[in-house]
């Protein structure tokens, strides 16, 4: 498994969360729950970046499937600068594979389904991506949404999805991607899309925008802007349409 230097490269969001942590399954999960009545056999999983849920860019069920450990935000460069950081993204990568990261992810997961949650919606970011497609293959979710995906690999998790999921997959991906490219997505379409993959496929694509853009962009920049609220309302819509 790899990441890039986009993965920790971004601009910290203002505003106050409204949600509250709680302990789901003995773990650590950032919840916010809509006003008045709601389903309560349905939720959304949030699956966030390197930068975990604690992160104020990430804040919906939001499990520290990361151990408490996530890449501190103070070692995140500024978007266009040169990646001279010496936090050892790698070192903190091995520390965090399946077999460090998935059994917590497994405790929220049975946990939710005692609390009798029987359909769930999961989006994922970057490292959240690849769970996105785990929790598919394995049919857990029942809709998918993977933005700015990594640690894929083309064209086998595509082959995967189509042979073992039955979640509606929509795939939000830019230009400036290096683990996850416009070869890479028009991969997934070549595989998935024009009806062959019957549950649902869709891919929203970003011109000239950057790895992380949808959670760590620089809200500053207008393009940047307009592409994060886009990529939200795109996954909003996709959930709504299947949950």
């Amino acid at each position: 498994m790899s990441l890039c230097d986009d993965c920790i490269r971004g601009v910290r969001h203002e505003g106050t969360p409204e949600g509250k942590w709680e302990d789901i399954g003995g773990v650590p999960c950032y919840v916010s729950t809509p006003a008045g009545d709601y389903p309560k056999d349905k939720i959304i999983l949030f699956l966030a970046d390197v930068m975990g849920p604690q992160s104020i860019n990430a804040q919906v069920v939001a499990p520290d499937y990361l151990n408490g450990d996530p890449v501190p935000w103070e070692e995140i460069l500024p978007n266009g600068s040169e990646f001279r950081s010496t936090f050892d993204l790698m070192g903190w990568l091995a520390r965090h594979g399946q077999a460090e990261t998935r059994p917590t992810l497994d405790k929220v997961l049975a946990a939710l389904k005692k609390q009798g949650i029987t359909s769930i919606a999961a989006t994922g970011y970057c490292f959240g991506g690849r769970y996105i497609f785990d929790l598919a293959f394995e049919n857990i979710i029942s809709v998918a949404v993977a933005t700015h995906p990594a640690v894929l690999q083309n064209p086998v998790d595509f082959e995967k999805y189509l042979e073992l999921a039955k979640a509606p997959l929509l795939i939000v991906g830019c230009t400036k991607d290096y683990l996850f490219g416009p070869e890479f997505q028009a991969k997934g379409d070549e595989i998935l899309g024009d009806g062959k993959f019957a549950p649902g496929y869709k891919r929203e694509y970003f011109d000239g925008l950057a790895h992380g853009f949808a959670v760590r962009g620089d809200m500053s920049d207008p393009k940047v802007k307009g592409g994060k609220e886009a990529a939200f309302k795109a996954a909003v819509k996709w959930i709504a349409k299947y949950l």
